[in-house]
């Protein structure tokens, strides 16, 4: 079988893994169009932080067979900056691989995991590498199931998406100490902020 791989950064740890365990794999991190998937035809697309989004006509190519690896636990979550906004609005962490649809993050759930993290000793830098690192063993843990179509997908109920220009709401908490700002620090200023605008 011939996988497609999205992703960038840190999705080469996965795109190396699935070939050292003979996987044919084609690893991109540019915009592909309906006809790059066409000539490279492939059997399964996997998206793994990848930065754009995937048209019905690329999944169509596939007949359905692409998969996105999402650090939220969804419905929760859907979209950008997942583990913060689960720690702004107070809804389950976790990580979930689901089914690519036409929504943002709101295809048919495959796998997930709910995942605890000390808000009074994480940062936000370390949260999201936790989260990661459990995605990427979700993903190998799992991955013959879901090639091989062995697992009942789950339609996704509810939940919550944001957007990219959301985090607006939060960036002045990130100028002093970046993506390291303690967790229960950063929690504390933009909740104090909140509670101002509302007096």
């Amino acid at each position: 079988m011939k996988t497609l791989f999205l992703g960038r950064n840190i999705a080469r740890d996965i795109a190396d893994w699935m070939m050292s365990q003979g996987e044919e794999v084609i690893y991109r991190e540019d915009k592909i169009t309906a006809d790059d998937v066409k000539e490279l035809s492939p059997d399964f697309i996997i998206s793994y932080n990848y930065k754009y989004i995937i048209s019905k006509e690329i999944i169509d190519c596939v007949k359905g067979k692409a998969i996105n690896l999402h650090i939220s636990f969804l419905p929760y979550n859907r979209g950008s900056h997942p583990n913060i906004w689960s720690f702004l609005e107070a809804t389950p962490k976790g990580v979930t691989i689901h089914y690519v649809n036409e929504g943002i993050d709101t295809g048919d759930i495959i796998v997930q995991k709910e995942v605890f993290i000390d808000e009074d000793k994480e940062t936000l830098k370390s949260s999201y590498e936790i989260l990661h690192r459990e995605i990427r063993a979700l993903f190998k843990e799992n991955w013959d199931k879901i090639k091989n179509s062995e697992i009942v997908p789950i339609t996704q109920m509810g939940g919550g998406l944001h957007y990219k220009r959301e985090s607006i709401k939060f960036e002045p908490f990130l100028k002093e100490k970046g993506w390291d700002t303690p967790i229960r620090e950063f929690k504390e200023l933009y909740q104090r902020k909140s509670e101002f605008q509302k007096s």
